[in-house]
């Protein structure tokens, strides 16, 4: 564990490839006190301890796919696209587009919780997993960026070409199904989105079908 001076921690997961999973502890502390310490306690865990097994093999979320039947809205001057724009613009230490966003984005929105955050669900706790998956095991992935906004998590994955995506909404519906799991909070308390620097598209996980 390395101690910023920013309060970001930062550790690396081999799952597959590495991910740098980081936590701003500032943010956390300060955002997940209107009832998601279920969310504070299982970034702190797993940042301690991840079952790297569940990684191994088994779907990714992010390569699903598949669509999902959701109401979008689209905004061209959120404070993403901003933010977004300005972090390719000015991060010139990181080397690829999504370290350069995800690490600008934890060091310099106050309600930016963590990025590439190691999530799953095992077969056993969805009951439609081999409807979707045709297999046991585990469904994974590693969330971009997590926010949190008064009383909704935000789970955010950054798309170089957003308006090109086919598939972000259903990756973005199944990281926050999974994190709704492993924290014990609901999934109406959730929001998912994905993002570029020039458009924002958001949904609500509860009126999405599947």
């Amino acid at each position: 564990m390395t101690l910023l001076l920013n309060q970001i921690i930062h550790t690396s997961f081999k799952h597959g490839w590495f991910y740098h999973y980081r936590i701003n502890l500032a943010n956390m502390e300060n955002n997940c006190n209107n009832g998601f310490s279920g969310l504070r306690s299982y970034l702190a865990r797993v940042f301690e301890m991840c079952p790297d097994e569940k990684f191994e093999s088994g779907p990714r979320s992010s390569a699903l796919k598949f669509p999902v039947h959701t109401q979008i809205t689209e905004d061209n001057s959120h404070i993403l696209c901003q933010q977004t724009a300005t972090a390719l613009d000015t991060m010139d230490e990181y080397k690829t587009a999504h370290s350069k966003v995800q690490v600008y984005m934890l060091k310099n929105d106050k309600n930016a919780i963590s990025i590439e955050t190691p999530i799953w669900i095992d077969s056993c706790e969805y009951p439609r997993f081999n409807d979707f998956f045709g297999c046991e095991g585990a469904l994974s992935g590693h969330i971009d960026l997590l926010k949190v906004l008064k009383d909704r998590i935000q789970v955010l994955d950054y798309k170089p070409k957003a308006c090109k995506e086919k598939y972000a909404a259903t990756q973005t519906y199944f990281y926050a199904l999974m994190l709704s799991t492993r924290t014990g909070i609901p999934l109406e308390k959730f929001e998912c989105g994905y993002f570029d620097d020039e458009t924002s598209y958001f949904f609500n996980p509860c009126t999405t079908v599947l």
